[in-house]
């Protein structure tokens, strides 16, 4: 990487080179726009695994990209098989293929951003006609996180978990039914390779590294996985709710995308996926001559889309509120929905009035208790949050 100048000026400037920064360089560079990307560690290699549904894969990312794909049940008080292909991405194939060699990188922390500057601690700067900010969401004990301890562990040593598994609730985890509940969550790395991981889908607080270890333990102990003790670890940390609106007039901040801009689904954690397909939009708008903040933002958060992300957000209100035996039993609401209602729900940014429906169906299809929940947190006028890539 050729050493920076102390000043650029570029058409964009991308701030983060996780996958909605690094995807969103790749997609302006090669529709020919100008870019510079700045991140403290430009060439990092991702670690993460990364999943998705395989119908949400935006059209030009590369099967390179892909490790495998695989029919996924999940268990919330029974079993369901589940309609939808699901993918684990390769996550050095999905790197590789997110090329920025056309972007001048930048590697730097930081100071401050605005619309239309980058600042970093060594004193150099970046200007552009647009500044997009994509260094993900902060852990913060004040925002909603979800949790997981995983292993990576030889198919031949898990033939018993052979099963993909979305989410699976049953509790041979040592758990008591009072205990805030965790998930087991099974997917195929490759043909070798399986990852197992104890997850919290949301807490405030949620359940640290240590519990969700020594349940995973608990749980592989009872289905008869046998572990050597070298296995590799993957721990999950991160916030499930982007940060706060700064207080800041609208434009005086960056434009945020990612899990930073609230483009993550909130009961759920996923965010790759549509970050992939945002990222085309937000190209095909700036190379077409958008180059203004507030049409980005439109662009990003028309009326229908801000609409469902409220609707979700009462959704993850919902489930912190629910007592742990209520988790499972939302979700067994949820997965006796039609395959279409689901897929809305957990897809589909622009139907509000169908993601209305899906949620009316689950709060009717749960017992009465829980169903007051869901609906009580529906009827609560929280402090709205602001989804419009300046939180």
């Amino acid at each position: 990487m050729p050493a920076p100048r102390d000043d650029l000026e570029s058409h964009v400037a991308v701030v983060g080179l996780g996958p909605a920064g690094r995807a969103l360089t790749h997609r302006l560079v090669g529709a020919g726009v100008d870019v510079v990307s700045i991140d403290e560690h430009p060439e990092r290699r991702w670690r993460p695994t990364y999943a998705a549904w395989a119908d949400e894969i935006p059209a030009w990312v590369p099967v390179s990209a892909i490790s495998t794909t695989s029919a996924a049940r999940a268990w919330a008080t029974t079993e369901h098989e589940l309609s939808r292909p699901y993918v684990v991405l390769d996550t050095a194939g999905l790197q590789r293929a997110l090329d920025c060699s056309g972007a001048e990188l930048v590697g730097g922390r930081v100071d401050r951003a605005d619309h239309h500057t980058v600042t970093l601690t060594d004193g150099r700067t970046v200007r552009a006609e647009v500044v997009i900010d994509a260094r993900g969401s902060r852990p913060h004990p004040d925002r909603a996180q979800q949790t997981a301890f995983g292993l990576v562990l030889p198919r031949a040593r898990a033939a018993m978990l052979e099963q993909t598994w979305f989410m699976d609730w049953r509790r041979d985890n040592g758990t008591q039914p009072g205990d805030p509940p965790s998930f087991l969550y099974v997917v195929h790395l490759d043909e070798e390779h399986v990852l197992v991981e104890e997850t919290c889908l949301v807490g405030r607080p949620a359940l640290g590294a240590a519990e969700l270890r020594r349940r995973l333990l608990v749980r592989l102990a009872a289905r008869g996985v046998v572990l050597t003790g070298d296995e590799r670890e993957e721990r999950v940390r991160f916030s499930v709710e982007p940060e706060p609106d700064p207080g800041r007039s609208r434009g005086a901040v960056p434009l945020r995308i990612g899990a930073r801009g609230g483009l993550m689904h909130p009961a759920t954690g996923y965010s790759v996926a549509l970050s992939l397909a945002v990222a085309q939009s937000l190209t095909d708008a700036i190379a077409g001559g958008v180059r203004t903040q507030p049409e980005l933002t439109a662009l990003l958060w028309p009326p229908a889309e801000r609409r469902v992300r409220g609707l979700r957000d009462v959704g993850l209100r919902t489930l912190l509120r629910l007592p742990p035996a209520g988790v499972p039993e939302f979700f067994e609401a949820f997965f006796r929905l039609p395959p279409s209602l689901q897929r809305t729900y957990l897809s589909q940014r622009d139907r509000p009035a169908v993601t209305l429906v899906a949620m009316a169906a689950m709060a009717v299809g749960m017992r009465p208790a829980l169903s007051r929940i869901a609906v009580g947190t529906a009827l609560t006028r929280d402090r709205p949050r602001r989804h419009d890539g300046a939180l």
